[in-house]
């Protein structure tokens, strides 16, 4: 049938007439197409040493693609998808972003075409020329042919220039990364929030419905899959902004249509079993979901605002907690202090730091190392983030009067040996903890400070007796997470007369830094994970004397750090001569406390 086309018929006609591809084969030639690594070594693309590595790689890694492999090791995309068109017996084209169909890559979603490597170029009689850059994999191409209904022609381009043009669509077009596909039944009066006496059976069935429920769930298990620790779900007049914050910095993400906002936080509503006729109050509830073969805890915050209710979805991961004391970035002298602490008997330790500084995660590795069988361990927290094994955890419950100072006082009568407080936010709680850690408990704690100097002045701002302070409290840990420089991306580079001037100023000679340059993995922010930052302050009798004076913050700060204490930028510009950060991520979070 296929050569009675060719025949007989125009290349136009033969398209219209057949939906399955045929490589474009010449005549003689079957036996001239080598494969992709034949190809390159006779086009001197690759040398013999780079393709033994790759075969080695493959053979290690059979799920990997050879033409991944020479990408990796540095050779010439261009080169390797011409050689792989020239395998596969099809076409190569360089895209031009000014000439795609717009609107077939709307109908697949820019996030599937730049997550399959496919992109819809233009028609060719009733067949459509798609862009590919895996050719082998069928499956991708028969999915775009029953979403877009249509015979497709495959030729092989460059992920870069899939990138590249979806790129130029999105900044043209502002609009979001798979909402289209996942939205494509949602009409504006679907969602469409109206006063009448059934409002809340409008809202639960417009939160029921499938492209709603399916967005959250892709919202979520995005999240998740960026390594999000936030999710923000932000109205503005006339758009919805969604944004994730990753290793504490916020990227935007994606902007739905402002009419989905209703529906959206109605199912988050309703998986948090809050009320969703509840409009004008803020909300608080807890999703428990199973991501990637992992059990999830999300809390969930909502808060009126001029344009409707912003959300925040808080992703609480139990792998961020199974950390030791030595993953977190103590350094060794600082780690051994920490743990010396960690076996005294009785008194108070603390941990201060702003909101999302790991203070939370700090604590669990401490308790983590304590021996649970022998120890009677427990915790008053609001919420419980994380649940461990072998140790006691309370939950506030503010509304019935269940606060810190009410829970830490019932459990000092369950004859506890460590006990820990969520945060000390009122004086009666931090009484309680002080006559806990003066009559033979220990207790740890957290502050909501800058540094760990300003734990002290804290404490006795919120009304407790210096005397007391200098008495109970045994150390102190300030700390801060900074980025890591991306392993994928990370280059020596000659510092800035800024960055050399920062390393001379705190005593680290280097020729050389360490600088991310940008890649896919780490969203070309040069950054991938964190790393602490710690200032750990430990009280001896000469800081006692001072704290029962009550200082000023200043001079009590110069007496810790002439007392040997090392600061949060020290500890930062050490590992900047280590090449874990650079001297602006160090900046970035530690000058609140120069």
């Amino acid at each position: 049938m296929t050569d009675a086309v060719h025949t007989t018929s125009s290349e136009e006609d033969y398209e219209s007439l057949s939906d399955l591809w045929v490589p474009d084969i010449e005549p003689g030639s079957e036996d001239q197409v080598k494969d992709l690594s034949q190809l390159l070594l006779a086009g001197q693309h690759v040398t013999a040493e780079q393709l033994n590595s790759a075969q080695t790689i493959i053979q290690q890694t059979p799920s990997k693609q050879l033409a991944d492999v020479f990408y990796e090791m540095g050779i010439d995309e261009f080169l390797v998808q011409r050689a792989v068109a020239a395998v596969n017996r099809i076409g190569f084209e360089e895209i031009d972003p000014n000439r795609i169909d717009v609107q077939c890559v709307e109908r697949l979603s820019p996030a599937f075409c730049g997550n399959y490597g496919v992109i819809p170029l233009r028609m060719l009689g009733n067949r459509l020329v798609l862009g590919v850059v895996q050719p082998a994999n069928l499956p991708v191409i028969d999915e775009v042919r029953h979403k877009l209904g249509m015979a497709i022609k495959p030729v092989v381009v460059c992920r870069s220039g899939i990138a590249t043009a979806l790129e130029s669509l999105t900044e043209e077009q502002d609009t979001s990364l798979a909402v289209e596909e996942i939205i494509a039944g949602i009409e504006e009066d679907d969602v469409e929030v109206v006063e009448t006496k059934n409002e809340e059976l409008d809202l639960e069935k417009m939160a029921g419905e499938s492209p709603i429920i399916r967005f959250v769930n892709y919202l979520i298990f995005n999240g998740v899959k960026e390594g999000a620790s936030d999710i923000h779900i932000e109205p503005q007049e006339n758009k919805l902004n969604i944004r994730f914050r990753i290793d504490g910095v916020l990227f935007a993400m994606m902007t739905p249509p402002r009419h989905m906002h209703a529906a959206i936080v109605s199912r988050l509503k309703i998986m948090a079993n809050l009320d969703i006729s509840e409009c004008r109050l803020p909300q608080d509830g807890r999703i428990r979901v199973i991501v990637h073969r992992r059990n999830l805890d999300l809390r969930l915050s909502t808060l009126p605002t001029a344009h409707g209710e912003k959300v925040v979805l808080r992703i609480l991961d139990t792998r961020a907690i199974q950390v030791s004391l030595e993953e977190l970035g103590i350094v060794e002298d600082q780690l051994v202090k920490w743990q010396h602490q960690l076996a005294e008997p009785h008194g108070i330790i603390m941990v201060t730091g702003p909101t999302g500084s790991g203070k939370t995660t700090t604590l669990y590795a401490s308790l983590s190392q304590m021996d649970r069988a022998k120890l009677n361990i427990s915790t008053v927290e609001d919420p419980i983030e994380y649940h461990l094994d072998g140790i006691t955890q309370c939950q506030v419950h503010e509304k019935i009067d269940m606060t810190f100072a009410a829970a830490l006082h019932a459990l000092l009568r369950q004859d506890p040996d460590v006990v820990m407080v969520g945060e000390i936010r009122d004086p009666e709680t931090a009484r309680i903890a002080i006559q806990a850690s003066l009559t033979g408990h220990l207790v740890l704690s957290t502050l909501h400070t800058n540094d760990a100097p300003s734990s002290i002045m804290r404490l006795i701002n919120i009304g407790v007796e210096p005397y007391l302070i200098g008495a109970a409290v045994n150390a102190c840990l300030a700390q801060r997470l900074i980025r890591r420089i991306c392993p994928d991306c990370r280059t020596q580079v000659d510092p800035e007369p800024r960055t050399a001037k920062h390393l001379a100023m705190f005593g680290v000679n280097a020729e050389q830094v360490w600088a991310g340059k940008g890649c896919e993995k780490c969203r070309n922010t040069g950054y991938a994970g964190r790393r602490g930052l710690f200032e750990l302050l430990l009280f001896d009798d000469q800081l006692r004397d001072k704290i029962a004076s009550n200082p000023s913050v200043p001079e009590f700060r110069r007496m810790c750090i002439e007392g040997g204490m090392d600061t949060l930028q020290q500890d930062g510009f050490r590992k900047v001569a280590d090449g874990i950060t650079t001297v602006d991520e160090v900046l970035r979070v530690t000058e609140s406390t120069i």
